[in-house]
């Protein structure tokens, strides 16, 4: 989805899951790649600008932060602070306003009604970065998905969108 909303704004994107022999369950890493010019590279991105967990017990079994750049980026799907989760070092290393949580579960059970945090995530990382407008990621998932399953993905964006603006605000 996050290709889709670049594509959408007329960046040129690459997405692709990486899969090991892992049991059914086991963390799944996706890499994206964004840039205005053709994307040539089809490896694994090994020093990320940014880095979306969606379950914070990733932090207890991968190093997720391993490569990360002076300037990145981390978004973390958790209701607590990124100090509360024991992130003050990195708080420190990256710039102010760089490492945000969103409660992204939170707003897609309240919209969606299931624990899909997705929508919100994408739209959290579109308002942390500027990377990206609300609406192309809302139209990503108009794009994807039909009707009331749209909307609330859209929905959800909007509320990711907004929350993770004011705490950026906040600090």
């Amino acid at each position: 989805m996050l290709s889709l909303a670049a594509f959408t704004e007329g960046h040129y994107a690459q997405a692709f899951p990486s899969f090991g022999s892992e049991r059914t369950g086991a963390p799944v890493v996706a890499f994206a790649r964004v840039s205005d010019k053709p994307i040539r590279l089809r490896e694994p991105i090994m020093e990320p600008d940014a880095v979306l967990i969606q379950d914070r017990t990733l932090l207890e079994s991968v190093n997720v932060f391993s490569g990360l750049t002076e300037n990145a980026y981390v978004l973390l799907n958790s209701s607590q602070s990124p100090e509360e989760l024991g992130l003050e070092d990195l708080v420190n290393r990256l710039p102010k306003g760089h490492v945000i949580t969103l409660p992204a579960t939170k707003f897609a059970l309240a919209r969606i009604g299931r624990p899909l945090p997705g929508a919100a995530m994408l739209a959290g990382f579109a308002a942390l970065t500027g990377k990206l407008k609300l609406e192309s990621v809302q139209q990503a998932f108009q794009t994807r998905y039909k009707g009331k399953v749209a909307q609330a993905n859209a929905d959800v964006a909007a509320d990711a969108y907004s929350f993770v603006l004011e705490a950026k605000n906040r600090l």
